[in-house]
């Protein structure tokens, strides 16, 4: 089935290897695991599993790396090789599509218009961006001069997530190589083909052998691990649920390595009576939906002011009730397959949870007939008659499933919105200027739209507060932390 399908677009499923120090190679002892389609529950094929033994290669070719022809390369010629990364992302945007696809599930509309695209573009961004860069210096008095030089932090370890696999993993491999470092990278088990494929592209740009490494395996008492503790690592940029990032900050302390994080979240949409309802369902349907839910910043929690809490839910879920979930490779398709059979059962059991907790479930909450056989699907979910208490109200649930609330004033919902551990994003949506600086002001998260989602200019800041991260991405933000700065100063 998988084979007649896939051959069909001229693309098949690959089995995947390490790519360490420019070479594909099998694990030392060589174990392997199943790389599965979760739409179909079919092997998609083999994935090396790799440990201590790999990852310490990985680490001891980045090290040597540093000291390579990589360090030697002028800026333009380093900006050459990250575009051309790029521009190779985009000649193999079908084949890279349909692979992600197979690997997570999601609709190949949409790894075709935002993962592979935008993958392509973080590296087109970093290009431009590191040649307008640069450092400050002071004059103190007539007795000195101080100026500041970066420089590599030297070799990152990026661990990544499986539900935008390709899409941010580049976000982070494109600032680390613009700053001249060299990488290690452990992708999600689950996801693990497109940046197996990437290893290839970079060599293929003409990244020295050593600069990009990618060990595949599991994370605790496995690669994950072994790279978190690895005492040669200076960094680790990690996007992830929020307990695994506690477990790596544990594991990092013995180095003191230098952490970035973006976490988890439960972020609020918060809709007054004044916004445009037509505009906001629109786009709500997109937060709450897309990618199955699957995306740290989904608007999960609904608020929506009272006035229009009926017709709000009316509309609503008469949208919803149209968006197609079945086969990612039909392009009819909204809804795809979650990520696996556990990350399914996870999901089901907050819909169980929630009509224990006396909650009514307005839409959704099964898996079609005609799927039930086929993957891990889960038609979108709305649920009303919650307590802001419950916990399908409070923890992330990452799967289409949201919660609607009625609110009554500005200072309730602002209340309700950051009692919340994490604080990654929000949305407000209001048609009044005054409020809309207000509200987006006093809301405790990283990023904060007003009167859309999910719109974003790669210069500025991105990231989390509280427990939805540490640091920040994006622009001058991002290369900091994949840099040092030191200080000269020159007396006169």
């Amino acid at each position: 089935m998988i084979e007649q399908v896939v051959a069909s677009k001229k693309v098949k499923p690959i089995d995947c290897q390490h790519y360490i120090n420019g070479q594909y190679v099998p694990s030392i002892n060589g174990k392997t695991f199943e790389n599965i389609n979760p739409a179909t529950k079919e092997v998609l094929g083999t994935v090396a599993e790799g440990g201590k033994e790999e990852i310490d290669l990985a680490v001891q070719a980045a090290k040597r790396a540093l000291k390579g022809p990589w360090k030697k390369l002028s800026t333009d010629e380093r900006i050459k090789v990250i575009r051309k990364i790029g521009d190779i992302i985009l000649e193999r945007k079908d084949e890279l599509a349909m692979l992600e696809t197979l690997d997570t599930g999601k609709p190949l509309s949409l790894a075709s218009s935002l993962d592979i695209p935008r993958a392509a573009y973080n590296f087109h961004f970093f290009a431009d961006y590191i040649r307008g860069i640069g450092t400050e210096a002071f004059e103190t008095d007539s007795t000195a001069i101080n100026y500041s030089v970066r420089r590599p932090t030297g070799v990152i370890g990026i661990i990544n997530p499986w539900n935008l696999p390709l899409l941010l993993l580049t976000w982070k491999l494109a600032p680390a190589l613009a700053m001249g470092n060299t990488v290690v990278i452990k992708p999600a088990e689950l996801t693990p083909t497109t940046a197996t494929l990437l290893g290839e592209i970079c060599r293929d740009a003409g990244v020295p052998d050593g600069v990009v490494n990618i060990v595949h395996g599991f994370g605790p008492n496995s690669a994950g691990s072994a790279l978190s503790e690895h005492p040669n690592i200076d960094a680790i940029s990690f996007t992830g649920e929020t307990t695994t990032g506690k477990i790596i900050m544990k594991s990092a302390a013995e180095s003191l390595k230098k952490l970035s994080y973006e976490l988890g979240g439960k972020n609020p949409n918060i809709i007054f009576a004044d916004s445009d309802l037509d505009e906001v369902i629109e786009t709500t349907l997109k937060s709450s939906f897309v990618n199955q839910g699957e995306v740290c910043m989904c608007g999960s929690r609904i608020y929506v002011e009272r006035p229009v809490y009926d017709q709000f839910l009316e509309k609503f879920t008469a949208k919803a009730k149209e968006l197609v979930v079945g086969d990612p490779l039909d392009s009819k398709t909204n809804v795809g397959a979650l990520i696996s059979e556990e990350h399914y059962n996870r999901v089901k059991s907050y819909i169980e949870i929630a009509k224990e907790e006396g909650g009514e479930i307005l839409i959704g909450g099964k898996t079609p007939e005609e799927l039930k056989d086929k993957g891990y699907y889960l038609e979108p979910t709305i649920i009303v008659g919650l307590d802001h208490n419950c916990r399908v109200v409070r923890e992330e649930i990452f799967g289409p499933v949201v919660t609607v609330i009625p609110f009554d004033t500005e200072e309730e919902v602002i209340e309700l919105a950051n009692d919340t551990y994490y604080g990654l994003s929000a949305s407000v949506w209001t048609n009044n200027l005054r409020r809309a600086h207000r509200v987006a002001g006093e809301i405790e998260a990283g990023i904060v739209w007003v009167n859309t989602w999910f719109l974003r200019d790669l210069r500025t800041p991105f990231g989390g507060t509280k427990q939805s991260g540490i640091g920040r991405e994006g622009g001058a933000h991002g290369l900091e932390f994949y840099s040092e700065l030191k200080n000269i100063c020159i007396k006169l």
